[in-house]
């Protein structure tokens, strides 16, 4: 793959695949911009060049519907206060308006395209929209970590229809710092995962086993594993039928040599409500009517004696329900500890990205990755498709 510094971009016409799917609130205000913060480097340096600069992003779920309030309306006005520049928000993403519009910029000038998921075709990676999409483009640059998981015309079927492509300063990032831990880490390895579902991550445990030291579970998913380890854990959440696929995993990891750890308390409610009588006890005490909604104090104590030493950490997942203040001091605490070690710390985006976020050790970790999903599509060993397209692109070019 080229990296965008490598691109000759004067006075020519860029598009840029960024991940602006940002939180709204119900005025349909941006609660959090970091995502926006984040590709302004990419951006800057292309209008730096002289580049007349295209924005392409998605935003919400529309179903393919062009949905007034899953416009890109207020991320165009963000860029624009972030870059200090006008950014004209335009109508569609395809469609002659919008080539006559590209094809009358002038070096230096931004524009952004309306969400792509307005239409089908893009979540479809239909051709001929991708296609269309690509009309008028001299360059295109991903950028968009977040979504290159996802084969998309927007980033994958784009590729085929643009003569030169390439990343940008985000996706670098992203990649050098997950082939730094995940290949070439410095030891002791420490992965921490957590969230609510062991399907989401079994893929990601066994291709872990093989990299780390050491590897703490925690999260509803820890149930699970608990319930394989022969403790009866209330009506906590339990995937029953994995129990004797986490059974394998757990099997796996230690022929690899590889030290696990999982709560030894747990925060307990009959229910995940706000307001909700609630105790802790240990694992192997929790009521047949009672579930582990976050991880109790000793767990915190222990999760950080094993991170002490560490010289590597990557994060994927709550502790807990986090959102639900009882049940958030397990995650903020396991956030505290990371924040504290020595170590190179890669955080995963989504929900684990949030609770760093709130625990206010942003500033603390090495590098959090915007793209939660993909993140974890990487800790399970899966190549990327976007980042596929591309090295095919560079390779049909010789």
């Amino acid at each position: 793959m080229k990296f965008i510094g490598e691109i000759d971009l004067a006075n020519k016409t860029v598009y840029c695949r960024c991940d602006y799917n940002v939180p709204l609130d119900e005025n349909r205000n941006i609660i959090e911009d970091w995502r926006i913060r984040a590709s302004l480097p990419t951006i800057r340096h292309a209008l730096g060049k002289s580049a007349r600069v295209v924005v392409i992003s998605h935003l919400g779920r529309p179903k393919g519907n062009p949905v007034p309030e899953m416009s890109l309306a207020p991320v165009a006005r963000r860029l624009s206060e972030l870059l200090e520049k006008e950014v004209a928000l335009l109508p569609d993403c395809i469609g002659d308006e919008v080539r006559s519009s590209v094809k009358k910029m002038k070096p230096g000038e931004i524009v952004m395209l309306e969400n792509l998921r307005f239409h089908p075709e893009e979540t479809k990676n239909d051709d001929a929209f991708a296609r269309e999409l690509a009309a008028g483009a001299d360059v295109y640059i991903n950028d968009a970590f977040g979504n290159a998981h996802r084969s998309h015309a927007s980033n994958v079927g784009i590729v085929r229809h643009v003569a030169e492509c390439g990343i940008g300063y985000l996706m670098k990032s992203e990649l050098d710092y997950f082939e730094a831990a995940l290949e070439n880490p410095v030891r002791p390895f420490v992965a921490v995962l957590g969230g609510s579902k062991v399907s989401d991550k079994l893929e990601a445990i066994e291709n872990l086993s093989k990299r780390v030291d050491k590897l703490i579970i925690g999260g509803g998913m820890a149930f699970t594993f608990l319930k394989a380890s022969g403790f009866e854990v209330g009506c906590s959440l339990v995937e029953n039928n994995l129990i004797e696929a986490a059974q394998r995993g757990m099997d796996k990891a230690k022929e690899k040599g590889v030290k696990l750890y999982f709560p030894v308390d747990a925060v307990i409610a009959q229910k995940p409500a706000p307001g909700e009588a609630n105790m802790i006890v240990p694992v192997q005490e929790i009521p047949e009517d009672w579930m582990g909604l976050d991880i109790g104090p000793a767990s915190t104590r222990l999760f950080a004696e094993v991170l002490a030493d560490a010289k590597t950490v990557v994060w994927n997942g709550p502790m807990g329900v986090f959102e639900i203040d009882a049940f958030s001091r397990g995650t903020y605490a396991m956030a505290h500890a990371i924040a504290e070690t020595h170590a190179m710390t890669v955080i995963g985006g989504g929900d684990t990205d949030a609770a760093v976020q709130k625990a206010g050790e942003s500033e603390n970790m090495t590098f959090i990755s915007t793209g939660g999903g993909a993140f974890l599509w990487l800790m399970q060993g899966h190549k990327l498709p976007s980042i596929e397209a591309l090295e095919r692109h560079e390779s049909s070019r010789g």
